[in-house]
């Protein structure tokens, strides 16, 4: 069976009970989608944590290697990579248990998605979430 995005409902009720989004592949550079989509969401009131090595903050927010390194709970990681690098990602978060995984426009990886999927990750993939968080929750 192919994977579908939980519905619009869910996609809702997922945006108002995620706090802190550990961003995966965040942009120091302000003119990649990351980095607009990320100021918008903290903006919106989330709490952005960039997962990007070899940086040292984003957004004005300590930035972290890895998932792992994240100190504190995680409600929704967002992931702004290429479909191959997906599965690494999916892998960690479900190691770490983490409850959400965004994978953003553009973005798909049928079998990371279903992955973690079976393993009780919500997950909404090949859409923006600044897009869906306006056209939903806002």
């Amino acid at each position: 069976m192919a994977f579908q995005n939980p519905s619009d409902d869910e996609i809702r009720k997922l945006l108002q009970r995620v706090h802190r989004i550990a961003v995966v592949g965040l942009s120091p550079n302000a003119a990649r989608p990351s980095f607009g989509v990320s100021q918008f969401m903290q903006r919106a009131g989330y709490a952005i944590v960039p997962v990007r090595p070899r940086v040292a903050e984003v957004l004005g927010e300590p930035a972290y290697s890895t998932l792992a390194d994240v100190p504190g709970k995680i409600d929704l990681v967002n992931v702004f990579r290429r479909a191959e690098e997906i599965d690494a990602v999916v892998d960690e978060a479900i190691r770490l248990q983490l409850p959400a995984i965004w994978i953003q426009l553009g973005i798909v990886n049928e079998a990371a998605a279903a992955r973690a999927a079976a393993a009780g990750i919500t997950v909404v993939m090949d859409r923006c979430i600044k897009i869906e968080y306006l056209r939903l929750a806002a």
